[in-house]
């Protein structure tokens, strides 16, 4: 983890770089398929949501969180994933959903910049990265 400076123009350059983005989304992807099937069931893209933490941090301190909602919220998410409902996420709505929600944060973000803390390997983390490598900065 590393907290970095970022901000909405970061995360829409790289949604707008087709090439990067959809490498880092065919990666992923590929790291989630533990089956290599071409598809992502329930509990191989449950592994991406609970790195979201999405209740179980609050300010930055961990909370407890009831495991009945926790499950709740990452079948509610799993199924904005799954387009076409058959039950498995494939590539393209993996990239799609992915894409819609960093947009939808960038979007909520405004144009100042914040500091986040990110995690190696997150995609805003990668955002950042090839940011700072347009620049010439080092990340």
């Amino acid at each position: 983890m590393s907290v970095e400076l970022l901000d909405s123009g970061t995360i829409v350059n790289f949604v707008e770089d087709e090439e990067a983005f959809h490498v880092s989304i065919r990666d992923r992807f590929a790291y989630l398929d533990a089956d290599h099937d071409g598809l992502l069931s329930y509990s191989e893209l449950l592994k991406e949501l609970q790195s979201l933490r999405v209740l179980e941090t609050h300010f930055g301190i961990d909370v407890q969180t009831d495991p009945k909602e926790l499950a709740h919220v990452y079948k509610s998410l799993f199924v904005q994933f799954d387009h076409d409902s058959n039950g498995t996420v494939d590539l393209e709505e993996f990239k799609s959903e992915t894409k819609r929600m960093m947009l939808a944060m960038a979007n909520g973000m405004g144009f100042l910049p914040v500091q986040m803390v990110l995690e190696e390997g997150s995609f805003l983390k990668i955002a950042v990265e090839r940011e700072s490598n347009k620049l010439g900065l080092a990340a």
